[in-house]
């Protein structure tokens, strides 16, 4: 049975809510936005009315969310006003807090990413590092824990390059979440080292060894989002694409291979951005999304600096070191921690498929952005 005080800390988090959220003006804003979409020629242009539809939604998101924690919270008082009468009983008690403290602890993770490129697709690469088939295979068990991820919250996974290990497992992956809100908010914790402890299937001596594989998540862009990309500095290839689809694939060079001369707006150093894309047997398409995926990591270096030059300014925070190592899997000893927030588990079968929300928790808790 929840005491007095787990009753009142319910409450004055629900209150807080509103205050962080701007419940009251995000009410107006959006009776003001839906407005717009009742106009007669709303629809005759087609792509603003979908960023309008877009934006009233994503309003609306959020007023569904802090309602859902007010209906909740009020459901808990009149439970535990019904207790003392005999009304309801402590189970029926508990499972109200219960409802009430996920639905609060929902939305102030949702208060967490409220950064411009948060609600934004992501693509997230893996690449082996060194340690041969046994860092291929951890690698390729980083993808199925992505994509499984994935599929539990209703994102969808598209390949756009995959390059095969020499035994097993991979060398290299970089996919595409899209068809949800936040991947990039959500992903953006698993951006770093990711490093597997354990009996290698792979070593004949049976002996513990240690592997590596880097993560790198940058948000996906969309139309909506102005990138500059310099066309003197670009340069293209193409290739046969290897592996299935037929005798079609290795007769066309449908795989396309992009070279982009990027300039460190700060240093003034240069370096070569390669990015490959076998996706489909379409060449033209193949391009346009090479020509995505470069934005995409334009803007994510854009991105960083701005994030970078305001770590220096909040001075008291711990610094976010992006592509150090992060986490560690041991599967022997059953556990698998980030060493960044320190939070571990010891379900490593449910993290390997893709249970990892709980790390993403703690990150987004532990290194909230400050609105600029």
């Amino acid at each position: 049975m929840i005491t007095q005080d787990q009753l009142k800390d319910i409450l004055d988090r629900a209150d807080k809510l509103k205050h962080y959220l701007k419940i009251d003006e995000k009410q107006i804003e959006w009776e003001e936005e839906d407005l717009r979409t009742q106009a007669p020629d709303f629809w005759d242009d087609p792509k603003r009315a979908e960023e309008q539809m877009k934006k009233v939604k994503s309003i609306k998101k959020w007023l569904d969310g802090y309602n859902d924690v007010r209906l909740k919270a009020d459901e808990l008082q009149l439970a535990f006003d019904f207790y003392k009468d005999e009304m309801v009983t402590e189970q029926e008690v508990d499972n109200d807090y219960q409802q009430a403290i996920d639905a609060i602890e929902h939305l102030e993770l949702m208060n967490m990413l409220r950064q411009q490129e948060d609600p934004m697709d992501a693509v997230l690469k893996i690449n082996s590092g060194a340690g041969g088939t046994e860092a291929q295979d951890w690698a390729s068990m980083l993808m199925r824990m992505y994509m499984r991820w994935a599929e539990a919250h209703g994102y969808k996974v598209t390949i756009s390059n995959l390059l095969d290990g020499d035994e097993a497992g991979i060398k290299s992956v970089t996919m595409q979440i899209e068809g949800g809100e936040y991947a990039y908010g959500y992903l953006k914790s698993e951006n770093g080292v990711h490093r597997l402890v354990r009996v290698s299937p792979f070593n004949a001596q049976g002996k513990r060894m240690t592997s590596f594989a880097s993560v790198f998540v940058t948000p996906l862009v969309d139309d909506t989002i102005e990138v500059y990309v310099d066309p003197a500095k670009l340069s293209w290839d193409t290739f046969r694409s290897s592996g299935a689809g037929g005798q079609n694939v290795n007769k066309v060079e449908s795989g396309v291979r992009l070279r982009y001369w990027y300039t460190d707006p700060d240093t003034g150093e240069e370096e070569e951005i390669l990015i490959e894309n076998t996706e489909t047997r379409d060449q033209p398409k193949n391009k346009a999304k090479a020509l995505l995926l470069l934005k995409s990591q334009l803007y994510d270096r854009a991105m960083k600096k701005r994030l970078e030059a305001q770590a220096k300014i909040e001075a008291g925070k711990k610094k976010i070191e992006w592509g150090s190592q992060i986490r560690s899997y041991v599967f022997d000893d059953k556990r698998v921690k980030d060493h960044r927030t320190n939070y571990q588990t010891s379900d490593v079968d449910g993290v390997m498929n893709g249970k990892i929300d709980g790390f993403i928790k703690a990150y987004l808790m532990e290194f909230p952005v400050a609105e600029e």
